[in-house]
């Protein structure tokens, strides 16, 4: 089985608050920043723009590298071997639009220190290492 490439944008508002989205399909219950699957030859700005227009309508511009997490929780949960790099971009304005329903049934707006449960180990990772500055934090 091939370990595939995330990409999760963390996007922080004046107030200091994250975008997080509660997920349906096959990623329900759990909440999570916007983001996805890198596209071969895509580079990770690119990749975290076009993730977030496509889930949220929202135009960022290129985001800023936080780190680099190994979903090892989520392989041992789904036997899904992910590693996601994670992104940080200001909010452009604007609100959050739904337009993958099927993916995400809300858009919220929380504190990083509040996040809302169940919540997805590659957002819950990137929130981490934003807010202690870490490039990386060893999974258990």
């Amino acid at each position: 089985m091939a370990v595939l490439t995330g990409v999760g944008v963390i996007i922080v508002n004046p107030q200091g608050e994250i975008l997080v989205g509660k997920r349906c399909g096959k990623h329900a219950p759990y909440w999570s920043i916007p983001g996805g699957h890198l596209e071969a030859g895509e580079s990770f700005e690119r990749c975290a723009q076009r993730e977030v227009a496509e889930e949220t309508g929202l135009q960022i511009a290129p985001p800023q590298f936080v780190g680099v997490c190994n979903n090892l929780q989520t392989w041992r949960e789904e036997g899904k071997h992910t590693v996601s790099v994670c992104l940080i971009a200001t909010h452009p304005g604007g609100e959050a639009v739904l337009k993958e329903p099927e993916k995400c049934a809300e858009w919220r707006w929380c504190r990083p220190e509040a996040l809302p449960e169940p919540h997805f180990e590659a957002s819950r990772m990137a929130i981490y290492l934003w807010q202690h500055q870490l490039p990386y934090h060893a999974a258990r």
